[in-house]
């Protein structure tokens, strides 16, 4: 456990940013607002609250891709990380460091998301809370992204990748604000390919208790979310060999 301390710092190095952490955290849930008022008026199937749910709570946690990538990029700039290349650590040690806290926030994300669903009418039972538990590896998936962003760029382009273009990408393909079947073709093939889509249906099929559909899906989540986080360890390995020249 010697990573403790390093990953105790990491998570007052989220907390010292209350606004950027309060955007990532409150946008989704402006979002499941919104999109509930319009069910409540005009009822689509798509925006009924089972279903919005888990496609919101993913899209969340595309926030904490940015988390994960400016907080090891700011250290790759400063001379911080340096000085701590001569502990003991080792590359796994910090992805793990920079890893748990963010982890540990995405999940209060989660459970806050699923709340504000309850108050507006989801109903609390078994199905939601295993809702809640399958997305999980999503938020995984997320911060290993952002630790491997991280990594190899600097904080402004991290912005610029992830603020501006994987919370997009990934919105657009995981199906949470229209059927991806409707547009089939190219753009579907491309979706069921990566894990985006994969983590939403993975939800949804919690939420209904459609047991056997979860696994199926989740499994994609996983897969991706191990290969980005072994990548992630493996660069950042490299990146420590090469500033320590």
């Amino acid at each position: 456990m010697k990573f403790q301390i390093f990953a105790s710092r990491n998570l007052k190095e989220i907390l010292r940013d209350p606004l950027t952490l309060g955007f990532g955290i409150g946008f989704p849930l402006v979002v499941l607002l919104l999109l509930s008022a319009i069910q409540a008026n005009i009822p689509v199937d798509m925006f009924a609250i089972e279903r919005l749910t888990p496609g919101i709570a993913v899209f969340g946690l595309s926030f904490f891709s940015l988390f994960a990538g400016i907080l090891i990029s700011k250290d790759r700039a400063t001379s911080f990380l340096m000085r701590l290349f001569a502990s003991p650590l080792t590359a796994s040690d910090y992805i793990l460091s920079y890893t748990l806290p963010v982890l540990l926030m995405a999940v209060a994300q989660i459970f806050i998301c699923f709340i504000a669903a309850a108050i507006l009418g989801l109903e609390v039972n078994f199905n939601a809370l295993l809702a809640v538990v399958v997305v999980i590896p999503a938020a995984i998936l997320f911060i290993a992204i952002g630790l491997l962003t991280g990594s190899l760029f600097n904080d402004k382009q991290v912005g610029g990748i992830i603020g501006a273009g994987l919370t997009n990408f990934s919105a657009w393909l995981s199906g949470t604000w229209f059927e991806i079947e409707l547009v089939g073709g190219w753009f579907k093939k491309i979706a069921d390919a990566l894990p985006f889509s994969h983590a939403v249906e993975a939800g949804r099929a919690a939420m209904r208790g459609d047991f056997a559909s979860i696994l199926p899906h989740l499994w994609w989540v996983i897969g991706y979310a191990l290969i980005t986080l072994i990548i992630a360890i493996v660069v950042f390995t490299r990146k420590m060999k090469s500033d320590q020249v």
